[in-house]
Formats: C-alpha cells, structure tokens, sequence
C-alpha cells in the first residue's frame, strides 16, 4: 500500500529517498528534513538505537525522513525493501534482513504484508521474514494490492491462490485477515472490475484505514500484551536455563554435556514444558535458541530462583490487572 496514499501529501515526500534508501521511517516532525541511520541510531531521544547491533551496512541503507502531519502525530510508518527471490541477490544484502525485520515486529503496532496480483510467488527469503514474526500474529494484515489490474474471474483466481500459499508459510489454522484493493492515489479502474469490484474495493480501502485509525486508540491495550508477552518469554527462558544447568555435570566432561544438550534442544524444551506445565507455543524457536546458546558456556549460568518466579506470576496474576483498572485509554 502506497505510504503517499495514507497521508494524502506525495508532493511533500521526497521521492529521491525512497531510491536511494531500503529501509524508510516516515515520523512527525517540526519541519520537513532527513536523518541518516547511523545519526538516529545513536540520537538518545530517539527509540532506535537497538539498531546499533545490525552495524553500518544495514545504518548506511536506513533513513528517517521527518514532517509535520497531523497523521504522524499518532502514527509512524516503518518502510522495507522488496524481498528477493533468488538466493544469489539474497546473499548479497550486508546485514541481517530477517533480523531487522523481526526488531520492527517486536516494537510496532500493525504489520502489512503486500503482494501483487501477478507476483504471488513467496520466495525463500519472504518465508523467512514470515518466520522471523512468528509470535507476532495479532499484528499481521494481508494487503492484496493493485487489484483493479486483473478482471473479477482472474481476482477470485489470485485470492484463492494467496490464501493457499499463505496457507503453507504461516503455519496457522487461523485464516488471515485479507485486504484487495487498489491502494494508491488513483481512482479504480473500473473497466477491469466493474462496478461490483469497485464497490468492494472502497470498501476494503475503508476497514484498512480503520483498522490503522484504531493503532492509537489500541496502543494502551497493545503496550500492556506486550509487556505480558515478554514476561511470560523471560519466565520460560528462566525455567529452560536453569534446566540446562541442572543436566551439567559437577566435574568431568562439561563440553561433551554442553554438546549433547544444544544437540538435544527440541527434547530439553520437551522436559520443561511437562515438567512445569507450560504452553508449548510460548516456547522460543529451536533454532535460533540454540545458535544463540552456542556461544555460551552453560555452567556458568546461574540457578533458578523460586522468589523471582513468583514475583512474575504476582505481576501477571495482580499488578496488570490493578494498572488495567486504574489507567483508561486517553484516546476513547
């Protein structure tokens, strides 16, 4: 969906940005300017200096271009380059991709993925950015953009095939939320769809930009199962942690126990769960947690404490909901 659409000021964009720069911030600001990566990064008022970790080749592509909207006041949009499909150009990205995106995840409010009615093929690095937003599926709307180019017969066509390739990466029962239309400053091409198509299409246009009017009202809301989400992940990687420290040996044959445990790490997850009765789904990726846990020395971890765990189930069990009750959304 076309940024220039949603503010209604493509005059005020500067277009030279967007094919210089792949990853694009467009916030509110006192007067029309850019800000480089590697100046944001390190600004202390600004929420982005965890993209430090990413280093100069992902901060030399990145830029926040500033202006004063009534829009952005409330709302922040976050931009990515095309995602490649063949694994020769994907190895030529300098930085971590799937790492930059799951970081934006993390921290934003609504996530749209867009697709073309004749580009519907998901290559191998789009399934991985999918991936990387795994846990973040409340966030996650689908944009079947520029529909007007197809006639209604091709347009049931193309959805039923999003919906199948959808289907096999996201790995969910659930379906997911599909906005069609024609998302940009122009009006619907109304030989190609007809009438119908175009009434379906507005529409459409009209819930998208509900559903981005509601960030603000929903950020308390959203703030809060955030803070939840990350209580609960802390809680879990305590009890793994501390299980893994327990299956190191005192003495002998410390690197051979690491091995067989980082080895193993899908069946230690297993143990965990049954012993302390956790929800499997708030379990972290295998994968990830073992390449991470690959540069660790596991005996050096520390112990569980009973006294901390309580302290979080206290705060999940009485303090949320207290602070749910004492503060109201300013936005109703």
């Amino acid at each position: 969906m076309s940024r220039n659409y949603l503010l209604g000021i493509l005059d005020k964009l500067f277009i030279s940005y967007f094919l210089t720069y792949w990853n694009f911030i467009i916030q509110s600001g006192p007067d029309e300017r850019s800000i480089p990566g590697n100046t944001i990064a390190v600004q202390a008022d600004m929420p982005f200096s965890g993209l430090t970790s990413f280093g100069t080749a992902f901060l030399s592509k990145f830029q926040c271009s500033q202006m004063p909207h009534p829009l952005l006041e409330h709302i922040t949009f976050v931009d990515t380059p095309g995602v490649l499909s063949g694994e020769k150009q994907r190895t030529q990205r300098s930085y971590d991709f799937t790492g930059v995106t799951s970081w934006f995840a993390a921290k934003c409010d609504l996530i749209l993925l867009l697709f073309d009615p004749h580009k519907l093929d998901i290559s191998d690095e789009f399934k991985r950015v999918i991936g990387s937003l795994r846990g973040h599926d409340d966030k996650i709307r689908v944009v079947l953009n520029k529909a007007d180019q197809v006639d209604t017969q091709q347009l049931m066509r193309v959805y039923g095939a999003l919906m199948w390739s959808l289907g096999k990466v996201l790995n969910t029962p659930e379906v997911m939320r599909v906005y069609i239309g024609s998302f940009n400053d122009k009006p619907v091409n109304e030989a190609a769809v007809g009438p119908i198509g175009k009434e379906l299409f507005e529409k459409e246009q009209d819930d998208l930009l509900s559903d981005l009017k509601d960030i603000p009202k929903k950020a308390c809301d959203r703030r809060i199962n955030e803070f939840v989400k990350r209580a609960r992940a802390a809680k879990i990687h305590a009890y793994v942690i501390s299980h893994l420290k327990k299956e190191m040996p005192a003495m002998m044959g410390k690197a051979k126990a690491q091995q067989r445990l980082i080895d193993n790490l899908e069946d230690e997850f297993a143990k965990v769960q049954r012993e302390f009765h956790l929800p499997a789904g708030d379990f972290p990726n295998v994968d990830h947690f073992r390449e991470i846990l690959s540069g660790y020395s596991i005996d050096k971890f520390e112990r569980l404490k009973p006294k901390m765990i309580q302290a979080v189930d206290d705060m999940l069990g009485y303090d949320i909901p207290e602070l749910l009750k004492n503060f109201r959304n300013p936005y109703d």
